[in-house]
C-alpha cells in the first residue's frame, strides 16, 4: 500500500490505536442498555448535508463515572492524532469599542484558542497588583508597562495548568473553548468611571464595558452555544472573579442567554483584611496595608462593586474587596483556591520569608495568619487550601502535583462540577459520594504539606526541604515542640516526613 505525503506514520500508528480500541470488548456492554436490547442510535439531519448521530446515555446512568472514564481514556488515547493539526496557542483580539481601553489608551483585547464542538467555556482574568494614586499608577507605568498597555502584547499566548490545551495537564477542561484577557487597567477588575490624569496622560480604565465588550464579541463566536461558563482568575484576577461573576451571569441573562451556568473559580484572591505586622506609610502598593490601600483606589478607580455587597456595606464598600465579606453575598457558585500562607498576603503585611531569620513574633503572626485564613474558609463549600508559601497556582504547570488529604486540585474541580451538574438535574445539593472538594491542610506551619512546590535559595539556588527551609527563616525546634506538647525527636520527624 502506497501513502500520499500527508499520511505521517504518526498519523497511520493513530488511525491504527483507534481501531484497536473501538474494537476491545466494553465492560458495561452486560448493562449498559435496561431491557435487554440495544437501541438504534437516531440519525439526524446535519448542517451541510453531512450526517450526525443523536446518543442516548440514559442507560449508563448508574455507572456514569466509569463510562466517562473510557471515555476520557479514548480522547487521550486519540489525542496525539488531534495534536498534529491543532493550533494550541491563544491568539490575540483586540477590542473595536474606543471605550474599552488600556491605562495609556490603547485598545484593551483578549486571547482566544477556540474548541470546535466544545460547549464548555473558560474565560480567565489575569492578575498583577494595582494601583491607587498618581505616584504609584507613574511608577507601575514604568516598571510594569504591560499591565497597563496593549502596546507590547505579543500576537499569541500557550496556555498552562487550566489553560493547558494538553489533557495530561489540564484533564478536565483541555477541551474547553480558551479565552485569556488581560490585565491593563490597574484596578482589581472593579473601575467603572473614565477620567484622565492630566498629569501624565494616563487613562483609568472602564472594566465593566471592557468584560460586557469581550462577552458580546465571544458570544458571536460561539459563546451563544455554552453550557458551562467557568469565570476563573488569580491573584487580583481572583478578587476580580468575586467582584463580577454575578455581574457576568447577569450580563447573559440580559443578552438572551440566561440558560448559561455560570460558575466562579478564584485563585490567590481571597485576602484579608488584617493588622500588619509593622504598620508602615502608605506610599507604593507593596507597603500600603490592605484596607488603607482598597480605601484609597476604590475612590482612585470609581470602583463598582456587586450590588448585594454593595448593599450589606453601605459607606464601606471597600469590605467588598474580601474575600470573606463577598464571598456569602454572592449568587452563583464559586470554588476559592487560596495557600494558606499567600506571599502577596505577607508581602503587604510587612512579612518577607526569604533573605533573613524571622523573629518569634514572626513566627507567631504567620502561624495565627494561617489560623485566620482557615477560619474564613470553614464554611465555603468547595475549596483548596494548602499550607504552602506560594502565590497563584491554577495556571502553573506543576498544579497536578498540589495535594491536600491526598486529593489534587484538578480532581477536587471535577468533584465540584460534577455535584453542580447533578444538582441542576436533581436538585440534589448533596456531594457525590467519594468526590471531596471542600479540602484544607491542618498542619500549623508553612511548607508542612510535602506535596508544596519547591522552595529555593535565592543566594545559593539549590532546592530547600521543608526542615532546611524552616531552619533557615530561624525555626525554634525545642520551642515549637514545646508549645504543641511534643518530643523535639518526633516534631522533627513530622517535619522531616513532610506531614
Amino acid at each position: 500500500m502506497t501513502l500520499r505525503a500527508p499520511w505521517t506514520a504518526a498519523r497511520l500508528a493513530c488511525s491504527v490505536s483507534l481501531l484497536v480500541l473501538l474494537a476491545q470488548p466494553a465492560p458495561l456492554a452486560a448493562r449498559r442498555f435496561r431491557g435487554g436490547r440495544n437501541p438504534q442510535a437516531r440519525r439526524a439531519p446535519a448542517a451541510g448535508g453531512a450526517e450526525s448521530f443523536s446518543l442516548d446515555f440514559t442507560a449508563v446512568e448508574d455507572n456514569m463515572e466509569s463510562f466517562m472514564a473510557q471515555v476520557k481514556s479514548l480522547a487521550q488515547s486519540l489525542y496525539p492524532c488531534s495534536a498534529q493539526r491543532l493550533d494550541h496557542d491563544m491568539r490575540l483580539r483586540l477590542l473595536e469599542n474606543a471605550s474599552a481601553t488600556c491605562n495609556d489608551g490603547s485598545a484593551a483585547g483578549y486571547y482566544m484558542k477556540e474548541s470546535k464542538g466544545s460547549r464548555r467555556w473558560l474565560i480567565f482574568l489575569e492578575g498583577g497588583w494595582y494601583c491607587f494614586n498618581k505616584e504609584s499608577c507613574d511608577s507601575r507605568y514604568e516598571t510594569m508597562r504591560r499591565l497597563m498597555s496593549s502596546s507590547q502584547w505579543p500576537a499569541t499566548k500557550t496556555g498552562t495548568g487550566i489553560l493547558s490545551p494538553l489533557p495530561e495537564e489540564n484533564p478536565h477542561w483541555w477541551n474547553a473553548n480558551m479565552v485569556f484577557i488581560p490585565y491593563c487597567s490597574s484596578d482589581v477588575w472593579s473601575g467603572a468611571s473614565p477620567k484622565t490624569n492630566q498629569s501624565t496622560q494616563m487613562f483609568i480604565a472602564v472594566v465593566l464595558i471592557l468584560i460586557r465588550e469581550v462577552v458580546k464579541d465571544l458570544l458571536t463566536r460561539g459563546l451563544d452555544n455554552a453550557k458551562v461558563l467557568l469565570l476563573a482568575g488569580s491573584s487580583a484576577g481572583g478578587t476580580g472573579v468575586l467582584l463580577n461573576v454575578d455581574s457576568v451571569a447577569e450580563l447573559l441573562a440580559d443578552l438572551g442567554h440566561g440558560g448559561v451556568q455560570v460558575r466562579g473559580l478564584s485563585d490567590s484572591g481571597w485576602f484579608l483584611d488584617t493588622k500588619q505586622y509593622q504598620n508602615s506609610d502608605c506610599v507604593d502598593m507593596l507597603n500600603c496595608a490592605p484596607t488603607e490601600a482598597i480605601r484609597r483606589g476604590i475612590e482612585y478607580w470609581g470602583s463598582v462593586v456587586p450590588e448585594r455587597c454593595r448593599d450589606a456595606h453601605v459607606g464601606e464598600e471597600w469590605n467588598c474587596f474580601f474575600g470573606y465579606r463577598v464571598y456569602p453575598t454572592i449568587k452563583r457558585p464559586v470554588f476559592v483556591v487560596q495557600w494558606l500562607f499567600d506571599e502577596a498576603q505577607l508581602t503587604v503585611d510587612n512579612i518577607h520569608l526569604m533573605g533573613k531569620r524571622l523573629q518569634e513574633g514572626q513566627w507567631t503572626y504567620i502561624q495565627e495568619l494561617g489560623i485566620q485564613l482557615r477560619n474564613t474558609l470553614k464554611d465555603v463549600p468547595a475549596m483548596f487550601a494548602p499550607a504552602c508559601l506560594s502565590h497563584e497556582l491554577i495556571t502553573m504547570s506543576h498544579w497536578l502535583d498540589v495535594q491536600v488529604k491526598g486529593t489534587s486540585l484538578p480532581r477536587a474541580l471535577h468533584c465540584w462540577d460534577r455535584s453542580l451538574n447533578d444538582n441542576v438535574r436533581s436538585g440534589n445539593k448533596a456531594p457525590p459520594k467519594g468526590c471531596p472538594m471542600h479540602l484544607i491542610d491542618s498542619c500549623p506551619w508553612p511548607h508542612c504539606n510535602p506535596t508544596c512546590p519547591t522552595i529555593r535559595d535565592q543566594y545559593s539556588g539549590q532546592d530547600m526541604g521543608v526542615l532546611q527551609f524552616l531552619m533557615h527563616m530561624g525555626f525554634d525546634v525545642q520551642a515549637m515542640a514545646q508549645q504543641h506538647g511534643m518530643e523535639p525527636s518526633k516534631l522533627l520527624g513530622m517535619l522531616s516526613n513532610g506531614s
